[in-house]
């Protein structure tokens, strides 16, 4: 059998599904399928998934995209995965979860990160000694809004003693995904990121540090070790071969958590080629040559998903997920409401007649770290329409993502001449043509832009495997339409962005008095 004849199976954990799809070796789609699974929101910051569901929609997913493949099963050489970072999951001797996950939406952590960062002199609220061994050491620090990896960790440690003592270790969703592949408790310098325990200095020895993790009281033998990026963990388990209808022959890479995934399933592996990820979530990210940290901004250029290259990374925390909401309140009984949605918004004009929507439901990180700011709309008339709701919270994510759009090209030092609009929203051409025209950059609209995290750990794992080099990567990505901003409704934009912006500041200290933790 050529490499020709043989396939790879991606999967893409996200935050309301997985994502399981077949590719050839050369990064084409054969078939996918999308299994979903609860997420569960508590009360005091806490958002928690159970890794049992995970587990049954992978084996759901994949057996439905080998279905619809229609291929010799025995053909799948590897298999790499993708998974929401900056999630936590205890496990036992045996990779048994002890709790539910503790996913990337949590912030119950604030008050650990708040404890291991502070002193005196400060700046931003962080401890000028401790912030200048972190930045140093790892290249960033733990954020304030405790949804980090470490402030996971520290939370359950504080709170979940008994969940802390039995702890074996405490995995990404990614590494727990591959010990179901493996039966390998691993991680990589990609993914370990967020525990802000590595030394990223030299960016192909990666390793864990032992100062910063006293810094932050974390204990090693509760982490796992560390393999290099984008190599091959091991051969599927015969019980996961047996469930997954896969080969127990086939090979499992490492894979990367969705942010480093996307970069090279959009194509944008060159550096300063950059992609616009529109899901539950948003950011705006792109390979740099250098290792950098805008503390006052919550961006870092850290290990990618490609060895021996880093990746500037920043996250906001809500876009997609802004539209699901509205679609609650406006179509309750509708299965799929989006389609109905995006037709209204079509119909109402550039700039909503006014009417402005800021998207921080859940708190913001990039390009500010507020875990107090909430989100609305603000300047509403008589007459509002339901499309005019619409289309205010299309455009207010896309000012958000200008917002963003500021501070990457004052880190990267250059402007970005062109976009590549990935993830679910992405679909969507008239939020394409806002995001044009909000940002005035060209956006490029990925083919199968839902799938491309699943993409990118199937072009990582061909590349692991030999089928494929990396500066072939960005060539079998393809791209579905182009979209130039438009002058007319660019000048409109103009007039509002800078007035969303000021929304922030004039608030903050509002949703700080209404919603910080007494």
């Amino acid at each position: 059998m050529t490499s020709a004849d043989e396939y790879v199976v991606a999967l893409d954990l996200g935050t309301s599904g997985v994502k399981a799809a077949v590719f050839s070796v050369r990064g084409e789609v054969v078939a996918s399928a999308v299994e979903r699974y609860p997420l569960h929101v508590l009360g005091g910051g806490g958002v928690e998934q159970d890794p049992a569901d995970w587990w049954d929609a992978v084996v759901r997913g994949t057996r439905r995209a080998l279905g619809g493949a229609g291929i010799d099963p025995g053909r799948v050489a590897g298999v790499g995965c993708s998974a929401q970072w900056s999630g936590t999951v205890p496990v036992d001797d045996r990779g048994r979860p002890l709790m539910r996950a503790v996913i990337w939406m949590d912030s119950r952590g604030a008050g650990q990160v708040r404890r291991i960062t502070r002193g005196f002199p400060a700046v931003q609220s962080y401890g000028v000694g401790r912030l200048a061994a972190w930045i140093r050491r790892s290249g960033g620090a733990p954020g304030h809004s405790g949804k980090d990896t470490v402030a996971h960790i520290l939370w359950i440690r504080d709170r979940l003693p008994d969940v802390y003592r039995r702890t074996r270790k405490f995995l990404e969703p990614r590494d727990w995904l591959n010990f179901q592949l493996t039966g390998r408790m691993a991680s990589s310098p990609d993914a370990a990121t967020l525990l802000w325990a590595t030394d990223t200095r030299e960016v192909g020895a990666v390793r864990y540090d032992d100062h910063l993790l006293r810094l932050a009281g974390l204990d090693r033998d509760k982490l796992p070790d560390l393999v290099p990026t984008a190599s091959v963990l091991g051969t599927l388990r015969p019980e996961a071969a047996a469930a997954l209808g896969l080969p127990p022959t086939a090979r499992v890479v490492t894979g990367a958590p969705d942010i480093m995934a996307s970069a090279i399933g959009a194509g944008t592996v060159a550096d300063f080629d950059a992609h616009l990820y529109l899901g539950t979530s948003s950011w705006l990210v792109c390979h740099v040559p250098f290792r950098k940290t805008d503390l006052f901004h919550n961006l870092a250029s850290v290990p990618s998903a490609i060895p021996g290259r880093y990746l500037l990374v920043n996250e906001q925390e809500a876009a997609g997920v802004c539209l699901a909401e509205l679609g609650r309140v406006l179509c309750p009984s509708d299965e799929d409401p989006y389609a109905a949605m995006l037709a209204l918004a079509a119909e109402v004009p550039a700039g909503s007649d006014g009417l402005l929507f800021t998207p921080w439901l859940n708190g913001e990180r990039t390009p500010v770290d507020d875990g107090t700011v909430r989100g609305g709309f603000f300047n509403q008339s008589l007459g509002v329409t339901r499309g005019h709701l619409v289309r205010a919270v299309l455009e207010g994510v896309a000012c958000n993502s200008r917002w963003l759009l500021t501070y990457v090209e004052k880190f990267v030092g250059r402007p970005l001449e062109a976009i590549t609009a990935v993830g679910g929203g992405a679909r969507s051409e008239l939020w394409c043509q806002v995001h044009a025209d909000v940002l005035g950059r060209v956006v490029r609209q990925a083919a199968d832009p839902v799938l491309v995290s699943a993409r990118g750990v199937a072009l990582q794992a061909s590349a692991a495997l030999g089928h494929l080099g990396w500066d072939e990567a960005a060539a079998t990505v393809p791209i579905a339409r182009t979209f130039e901003p438009d002058p007319a409704r660019r000048r409109v934009y103009d007039r509002l962005f800078p007035e969303f912006v000021n929304l922030y500041k004039s608030t903050r200290k509002i949703y700080a008095r209404l919603n910080g933790r007494r």
